[in-house]
């Protein structure tokens, strides 16, 4: 560990790693065999889970299109932030305030995860995302990269988005879908890259979204039609 007394969880755990400059606020705690990076930043209240990996660097090979940025800020912790066990949060992150992140999960660089939002248990969250407030994604989603999540959205259970409409073809600016104020996309969910879900939408468990959903419909099915104004 390097610290001093003034800078240091208020509990700490067995087998704990923490590297150079990294900031704690007060009444942190850190469970066992977590690793905390050079640099992060953790606020007041935090709780870090056991066996859990917080600002990771990113790392790549030659067949990487998108190679991740030579440097990153830090990871910023925000106040009352608290993370599962066995997750892994990759610097240049930031967690806003009452944010929490259950066991399992993964959240890569450069991404935003606002006021207290919730990611479930083993949710991916990939690098350029946006998540606004109060937003919710449940158990076991994958969430693509430069994805945009706005304020107060549901999504259920194991739902899945992309972002390369060609599959690695090169030809497609990787954009992933926009899902506007309030939306709730239902289990099994799959959305294509760069479709619009509106504000207020509702789509039904297992629909395949290929197209913008215009706001306050629902639609259900595979392709997603819309059964209700």
């Amino acid at each position: 560990m390097h610290m001093n007394e003034t800078n240091k969880p208020a509990s700490t755990g067995l087998n704990v790693v923490i590297e150079e400059n990294v900031t704690f606020g007060k009444n942190v705690t850190v469970g066992h065999n977590v690793v905390i990076k050079e640099g992060t930043i953790i606020g007041d209240n935090v709780t870090i889970g056991d066996m859990t990996v917080v600002g990771k660097r990113p790392s790549s090979n030659r067949k990487m299109a998108r190679k991740p940025p030579a440097a990153l800020p830090p990871l910023v912790l925000g106040t009352s932030v608290t993370i599962g066990c066995g997750s892994v949060l990759y610097r240049g992150s930031t967690l806003g305030e009452g944010v929490f992140v259950a066991d399992l999960s993964s959240i890569r660089e450069n991404v935003t995860v606002d006021t207290d939002s919730i990611i479930g248990r083993n949710v991916i969250v990939e690098n350029n995302t946006r998540i606004g407030k109060r937003v919710t994604v449940q158990t076991g989603c994958y969430v693509t990269a430069d994805m945009i999540i706005e304020d107060e959205v549901f999504i259920g259970p194991c739902c899945s988005s992309s972002n390369d409409k060609y599959m690695g073809a090169g030809n497609f600016s990787h954009t992933g879908p926009i899902i506007k104020k309030g939306a709730k996309i239902g289990n099994n969910t799959t959305m294509l890259p760069a479709v619009t879900i509106g504000e207020n939408a509702i789509v039904g468990a297992g629909a395949v979204i290929v197209k913008d959903v215009p706001a306050g419909t629902t639609v259900v099915g595979n392709p997603a039609r819309q059964i209700r104004p």
